[in-house]
């Protein structure tokens, strides 16, 4: 059993794409940036070539991958036990901001990396994953309507994207026009409209593997408290399910009580929880 690391991107799908496939709930987000790769070229999120990986056992089985899209941290899916001590080894020598891990397996992989690394180790955020099991419609659903965004929003769209990753602390994406153009190309953006005005935006995926993730919600905040948010969640995987997808998830972050509520109220159920951690000198 061994972990295999390559920076080709077609290589990386055809030898775990079917490992990825066969929970793609719980792959949601591998899948997704996978995807993009394969779209928009392995720069897409930033100017260094990708760090992907498989482990797999004798017989050529894969049973885990990792993920990095620098500068951003790496991912792991779940793991067997003996690939996380195997992974501090497998990517000895280079730079890792930080990793993101299933939270049964994040202790196992920040200590080995500490003591290999040097580092110290902070999280920095906790995650959960939730599955829609019956879409629920707000008794009281705010006014106004749902329309898809076009490309005459993109300015708006941009500075709403831009802080919503700075609220959450995330690093803002390398060319927030590039994502919301890819969005835009497949009725990936809906916004919430009252009196002519934009006033929420829910994010979609593209489907995969019979999965549409609902990956940024926004409400600016002079508009909150007025479920906007919500509604667009509402639509967004409405529209989802409509368009055939199987599945629609959403992560959320733990320290937010306010959406983790919503989306329970939504109808949403949690499926796994995730730690990010932070790694520095």
């Amino acid at each position: 059993m061994s972990w295999q690391l390559t920076d080709d991107v077609e290589t990386f799908a055809a030898t775990a794409g079917d490992f990825l496939r066969s929970r793609p709930i719980e792959h949601t987000t591998l899948l997704t940036v996978l995807a993009t790769l394969q779209r928009r070229g392995p720069y897409a999120y930033g100017p260094a070539e990708p760090v992907l990986g498989w482990w797999s056992t004798p017989a050529g089985q894969v049973s885990g991958v990792l993920m990095q899209t620098p500068p951003h941290p790496m991912m792991f899916s779940e793991l067997p036990p003996r690939a996380v001590p195997a992974a501090v080894l497998a990517l000895s020598g280079r730079h890792l901001p930080g990793a993101n891990l299933p939270a049964d397996a994040v202790d196992g992989f920040a200590a080995g990396w500490r003591s290999r690394a040097g580092v110290r180790t902070q999280v920095v955020r906790r995650t959960r994953l939730y599955r829609l099991e019956s879409l629920i419609f707000p008794a009281e659903p705010p006014p106004g309507h749902a329309r898809y965004a076009g490309p005459d929003d993109r300015s708006l769209l941009q500075g709403w994207l831009l802080a919503f990753h700075d609220e959450i602390g995330e690093r803002r994406p390398g060319d927030p026009l590039a994502a919301i153009d890819d969005r835009l190309a497949y009725g990936g953006i809906l916004l919430w409209e009252d009196g002519g005005q934009p006033m929420a935006m829910a994010m979609t995926s593209h489907p995969e593997a019979g999965m549409v993730r609902v990956q940024i919600v926004y409400t600016p905040p002079v508009r909150r408290g007025r479920g906007y948010a919500g509604a667009v969640t509402v639509v967004a995987a409405q529209t989802a399910l409509d368009s055939g997808a199987r599945d629609v998830v959403l992560n959320t972050d733990l320290a937010n009580p306010t959406s983790n509520a919503l989306y329970q109220r939504l109808g949403f159920r949690p499926v796994e929880d995730r730690v990010i951690v932070e790694f520095t000198r």
